[in-house]
């Protein structure tokens, strides 16, 4: 079976192609028939296109682009055609599968993607405004090149599903639950993973463990996550609560928003801006929402990227204490995405705070750029691992899960 994944971001997208062969899902993680990402952040009007296949074949190009589906046509192109062809004809993919990161209350599980599934999408995109339109610009896009193709819509918000009442409900008027006002969470599919991932690697069965997943990327939520099911997150009813991020701010003191409105007159659209876009380590330090950039004018002595820096430690640290509270202890913490695989800085000071429970990381193991590895000490009390994140092939597992049904 031939399924294509599609994982598109505000200004990215990510697709790959997975073949799974004699009707069973491989125990080790298989390397994608072929992989793109695109990026449009660098030259306005333009795509940097990267497209490399498992027998080594490649293409770097730019093209003028003037829309998402654009893009993706020029991608199916490059399926079939040209150095990185890995398929005679679009007709050999079984299946496509979507990333979705908000599906409301309704959708609890992936999903054969109809005219009410794409409804219900839309419907959400004020919630998840820089994904969501995304998702069902390539969902329109595979529509009209392959119209007879299944697709499937995974949601990142699916496993967060299980959260307790306790934790998921906003303590505001109870009308808010009746208009699905509630905390939903986000990269739900990373975290899953990582859970799942986490147990394969420990040898452990994964209904035996506590974890506290910590997915720190350009967005960043962390799940507690007890027998295999979300307990607590930090994210919200939006990918905009709990820890900084990037731009976003994460949780701040919602009086802080009504003395905008009042003393200011802030409209909705400059709300959205400041806390979405002029937050997090770019509002605060006035460099980057890209750590690696803070870091860089930390060693030149910038202030404000130092106290970018410790408050990004110090909600990370809350975090990891907000999810310790709901899990009544801790076996495996772990971390994943760009900033939690590549920041050694960044886990060793994340967990210098919980020494006190007996958790110790080898300093030597956490410098070496460890994937898919336990960077604990033998004698630590709680196993810390560094994971990267597969979400498309996890997006893959659950389209090929749904077909077989």
């Amino acid at each position: 079976m031939k399924i294509l994944v599609l994982n598109a971001g505000s200004s990215s997208q990510k697709s790959c192609l997975y073949e799974i062969e004699n009707d069973v899902l491989p125990a080790e993680l298989p390397k994608p028939l072929w992989e793109a990402k695109v990026d449009w952040t660098h030259h306005p009007g333009q795509a940097e296109i990267k497209v490399t296949t498992n027998t080594g074949a490649q293409i770097q190009e730019e093209i003028a682009v003037t829309s998402r589906p654009a893009v993706l046509n020029h991608l199916l192109d490059l399926l079939v055609n040209g150095a990185c062809q890995v398929i005679n004809q679009l007709s050999d993919i079984d299946a496509v599968g979507h990333r979705v990161v908000h599906g409301g209350q309704d959708y609890r599980d992936s999903v054969m993607i109809t005219e009410d599934v794409k409804q219900a999408i839309a419907r959400l995109c004020h919630l998840a405004p820089a994904h969501n339109p995304a998702a069902l610009e390539g969902i329109e896009a595979i529509t009209n090149a392959l119209p007879h193709i299944p697709q499937i819509a995974v949601f990142d918000t699916s496993f967060h599903s299980t959260l307790p009442d306790a934790a998921a409900i906003y303590p505001g008027p109870y009308e808010w639950v009746e208009q699905g006002i509630r905390r939903y969470g986000f990269h739900g599919i990373s975290h899953q993973y990582c859970a799942h991932r986490a147990a394969q690697i420990l040898g452990r069965d994964l209904t035996s463990l506590r974890l506290i997943t910590c997915h720190l990327g350009n967005g960043c939520s962390l799940a507690a996550i007890k027998s295999g099911r979300s307990v607590d997150t930090t994210m919200g009813f939006t990918p905009l609560d709990g820890l900084m991020m990037g731009s976003r701010s994460g949780a701040i003191d919602p009086g802080i928003l009504i003395y905008l409105l009042r003393e200011f007159n802030y409209s909705w659209q400059q709300l959205d801006q400041v806390l979405n876009k002029a937050s997090g380590l770019k509002g605060i330090s006035g460099i980057s929402s890209d750590l690696r950039e803070v870091v860089k004018a930390i060693e030149k002595g910038n202030n404000r990227a130092q106290l970018a820096w410790d408050i990004y430690v110090h909600k990370i640290q809350a975090g990891i204490g907000t999810m310790l509270a709901s899990l009544g202890g801790l076996d495996v913490l772990v971390f994943t995405a760009g900033v939690g695989e590549r920041s050694a800085s960044i886990r060793q000071s994340a967990c210098k705070a919980w020494e006190f429970l007996g958790l110790q990381i080898d300093p030597e193991k956490n410098q070496q750029q460890p994937i898919d590895v336990d960077i604990a000490t033998p004698d630590s009390q709680v196993r810390v691992l560094v994971i990267q994140t597969q979400e498309d092939w996890a997006i893959a597992q659950q389209c090929w899960q749904l077909m077989k049904q």
